[in-house]
């Protein structure tokens, strides 16, 4: 911080040279107190006007000032605040403890008992018109970020092992997510966090008690629920800080705030929007006398299933049975015991006549071979005459008056001398030409 330079202080016996900066001040060297005062008055006196936004908690009417306490909407953060009779007359309704207001402040430092206060300007409350403005605002813009898409939405488990409760102390929607739940699965086990759920500093504590469950690894659904309330009393559900850190939650989000009608920004992050804490009671865990209904039927079911399959396999195994092939197996062997002497009989019957075919074709075929041979030709009185080299005479001409030959007959040969030789050939009358 610069602060205004120091005037000196000449005191009795001397002058003293004081620092000019409060870092520069020393036991030896202190600065006079009017001078921190005056310093600390110059330095707040240059802070620009700053708007707010505030509940207020305490109010105080004078005759011409009204002094109200100003707290923070999501923090245990207050001021004090000074408003003179002109900034509250042109009020339409007087201000009262709890609205939720806005207003330009400015700081001022009295120097004379070192009191820092705060002076109000153009204060007015905060519309319902302007709170839906700012909702909806940050509605879009979350959406556009794809916080409220359907895909990144977590499904519930079907029967969780532990459930995380987040709700205001001793409240009524504790007792109906606890009562409901416990009708419908009696076993249904709760990790309950109680915090404020409305006020300054209940954003801070859902959300911190939502990020304690949601490193549990035993919880594995957490609901977070609210009684019925004013639009403002359920504005802590609609901070972007608790909506971020359900969205960055590993643990599926149920969202059970007022009643059917109220929708906080919290219902669109949420992993399931439940219209009432009863409601979410009713949709954390399964219906244990449906389930077992359920159960119930599915055996049933295959029951009926498994004694039909029985059934039928023992009625077709019957039917095999009563059929001849089983009833009497040995008629099928007697059967092609006949088939295969029929068969056997047959094949003899076939081989005997091919043979008794064969055999007298082969006798053909001899008779032929033997009517055909010279040795049967000569058998009927032909003989075949060769000459000197041993060549059959098939020509008259060949042979000259004289020459030696030799006449192969049926039996033997002969050795005969030629006297004549004819031309004549078979057929021709002696002494034709």
């Amino acid at each position: 911080m610069t602060y205004l330079e120091p005037q000196q202080d000449a005191p009795a016996g001397g002058e003293r040279e004081l620092p000019q900066r409060a870092d520069r001040t020393t036991p030896e060297n202190p600065w006079p107190l009017r001078m921190l005062s005056e310093n600390l008055h110059a330095y707040i006196a240059r802070c620009a006007p700053t708007w707010v936004e505030g509940q207020i908690i305490e109010l105080n009417r004078r005759a011409r000032v009204t002094y109200v306490t100003l707290r923070d909407v999501d923090a245990e953060i207050s001021v004090p605040v000074t408003l003179f009779a002109n900034e509250t007359a042109h009020l339409d309704r007087p201000l009262e403890k709890g609205m939720r207001v806005v207003a330009q402040l400015k700081p001022d430092f009295w120097a004379k008992t070192g009191r820092l206060s705060m002076l109000g300007r153009g204060i007015r409350p905060v519309g319902l018109g302007d709170l839906l403005e700012r909702l909806e605002r940050l509605r879009r813009a979350l959406a556009e970020e794809g916080l409220f898409d359907a895909a990144r939405k977590k499904p519930l488990p079907l029967l969780p092992r532990r459930v995380g409760l987040v709700t205001g102390r001793n409240s009524d929607a504790e007792k109906d997510v606890i009562r409901n739940a416990s009708l419908r699965w009696p076993a249904v086990d709760f990790e309950v966090r109680e915090v404020a759920v409305q006020g300054s500093g209940a954003v801070r504590a859902v959300t911190q008690a939502l990020r304690e469950l949601d490193a549990m690894a035993e919880v594995d659904v957490i609901v977070i629920a609210r009684g019925g309330g004013s639009f403002e009393d359920l504005l802590a559900f609609s901070d972007e800080s608790l909506i971020r850190a359900v969205a960055a939650a590993r643990t599926p989000v149920v969202s059970a705030i007022g009643h059917e009608n109220d929708q906080p920004l919290l219902d669109w992050v949420a992993d399931l929007r439940a219209s009432t804490p009863t409601d979410a009671g009713k949709r954390i865990v399964p219906d244990v006398v449906e389930e077992r209904a359920g159960v119930a039927r599915a055996r049933a079911g295959l029951d009926r299933a498994v004694r039909g399959f029985l059934d039928r396999e023992a009625a077709g195994l019957t039917a095999v049975r009563t059929r001849p092939v089983l009833a009497q197996p040995e008629d099928m062997i007697l059967l092609r015991e006949e088939d295969v002497d029929r068969w056997r009989t047959r094949a003899l019957s076939a081989v005997d006549s091919r043979t008794l075919r064969e055999r007298d074709a082969v006798r053909s075929v001899r008779a032929r071979v033997r009517a055909l041979s010279p040795q049967e030709t000569l058998q009927r009185g032909y003989s075949v005459v060769l000459d000197a080299s041993g060549a059959v005479v098939t020509d008259a001409a060949a042979v000259r008056a004289g020459d030696l030959l030799g006449v192969r007959l049926a039996a033997g040969e002969l050795g005969v001398r030629t006297e004549t030789v004819s031309a004549r050939r078979p057929g021709e009358h002696p002494g034709s030409p």
